[in-house]
């Protein structure tokens, strides 16, 4: 890799509360800008962000969306103000739609915690402009494969393609459960995270790319597709891929990172 050639990077966001509690995650993505340094763009391919077809954020001041409830005041307080790019987010749109794929930009949505969580514990200085590029999970995952092949130019220039989903998402099996924050990872949680970690590092995209259907208890770690779907968009927008975090918190969210090189 060269100096200015970075990775894409699939990370791990969790529960919005990973701000105030501390956790091998949060220490994880507090240290992403000393491990990437200081991009020339970030575009954020963030579950949270889901349209019916993709969509470039060009707001050149996006606001912070504060897209949860029933959390401390601390998070509704917080602002990550780094600036839009809406040239770079007209750029992509013109990628995607060169390809034959639906897409537009929105020149007034804001920064989801999708985007602001990771990149407020990553970059706090908020100097790095960062356009979202949503999912959709009305497309199939090779869909989301392709968008980010579609972003694999942008490397070169030294902008840094970030997927933000989690490994795990199963929400129900938090709040049914009662799990706290340190609670034990039961086996259907930690089988999935390592079968997909044994599936990228043999190179197998295929099997990745169906790991909902073919890794073991896929539909009980993914009851919707949306918080999987960036990873895809990771492996598309880069290489051969290596596990760089692995964790969980609650019990049940896998909050592992991968970088493709």
């Amino acid at each position: 890799m060269s100096a200015a050639m970075l990775p894409s990077v699939f990370v791990s966001h969790g529960s919005p509360m990973i701000m105030l509690e501390p956790s091998p995650a949060r220490d994880f993505l507090a240290g992403l800008g000393a491990r990437f340094g200081k991009p020339e763009a970030i575009v954020v391919v963030s579950a949270h962000h889901d349209t019916v077809e993709a969509v470039a954020t060009a707001s050149p001041a996006p606001a912070t969306i504060h897209d949860f409830g029933g959390f401390p005041q601390a998070l509704f307080d917080m602002r990550y103000p780094a600036p839009g790019d809406p040239a770079l987010a007209q750029e992509i749109a013109d990628i995607v739609a060169g390809a034959g794929m639906p897409v537009s930009v929105d020149a007034d949505r804001g920064l989801d915690h999708g985007a602001w969580v990771p990149l407020m514990l990553g970059w706090p200085e908020a100097d790095v402009p960062v356009v979202q590029l949503s999912i959709s999970s009305r497309h199939a995952p090779a869909w989301h494969f392709e968008i980010g092949r579609l972003l694999q130019p942008l490397r070169e220039r030294g902008v840094l393609v970030l997927g933000s989903g989690s490994l795990t998402h199963n929400l129900r099996a938090i709040f049914a459960e009662g799990r706290d924050h340190d609670a034990a990872v039961p086996d259907w949680a930690a089988a999935f995270a390592d079968w997909v970690q044994e599936r990228i590092a043999a190179g197998d995209t295929e099997a990745v790319l169906n790991a909902v259907e073919r890794g073991p208890h896929g539909r009980q770690n993914h009851p919707t597709p949306d918080h999987i779907l960036p990873l895809f968009a990771a492996m598309g927008a880069g290489g051969r891929g290596e596990r760089i975090h692995h964790s969980f918190t609650y019990g049940v969210l896998a909050m592992d990172a991968y970088a493709f090189h």
